[in-house]
């Protein structure tokens, strides 16, 4: 893979800057924010190879920062990916810590129990919007609605990890594809 060397580091900074200071609701709620501003706005990255990266990232750590390190990546090389990661993080950084602080010091006044406890519905809210957009994307065939019952089945019902449901689908999808080019 060659670097897309007309994007600078500084505008790869800048941009994931703005996401990590804007994207509220966790991990897929910023994947969509991610995919919305590289994918379809700035056109740094095809879905295909997004989606790739998505994937990767899910392996280990948190992924929405493993999508951005890879995005970066994909732009950079390695400088991309630390530029990504780093304008990714600080925002992320400097609030918790000041939230943090605020935490401490107040964290028995009672509006501000009932505050934390009001935004759950909202994240709930943004992963359930995230995967819907994800899925109407990649989420076409009767085959891919199976897959990804099969999935979303593996986590809620059988507590299966997130490698392990990777890796299964990793041989399944090799084992299709192989039949289907045996049996063409």
């Amino acid at each position: 893979m060659e670097p897309k060397q007309s994007v600078t580091l500084s505008e790869i900074f800048r941009t994931f800057f703005y996401i990590g200071l804007t994207g509220f609701g966790g991990g897929m709620a910023i994947v969509a924010l991610t995919e919305r501003i590289c994918v379809e706005q700035k056109k740094w990255i095809g879905r295909s190879e997004f989606m790739h990266g998505l994937a990767f990232g899910q392996i280990l750590g948190p992924f929405s920062l493993n999508t951005s390190t890879f995005v970066g990546y994909y732009l950079r090389g390695i400088a991309g990916g630390v530029t990504a990661a780093v304008g990714f993080i600080f925002p992320s950084f400097c609030i918790i810590s000041f939230l943090s602080w605020l935490y401490f010091k107040y964290h028995e006044v009672p509006q501000l129990q009932s505050a934390l406890r009001g935004t759950n519905p909202v994240i709930i809210a943004l992963i359930i919007v995230a995967s819907v957009g994800m899925g109407k994307a990649k989420v076409r065939r009767p085959v891919d609605w199976i897959v990804a019952l099969a999935a979303f089945a593996s986590f809620s019902l059988f507590k299966v990890s997130a490698l392990g449901v990777l890796v299964a689908a990793l041989v399944w999808s090799a084992g299709r594809s192989w039949y289907l080019r045996e049996h063409a």
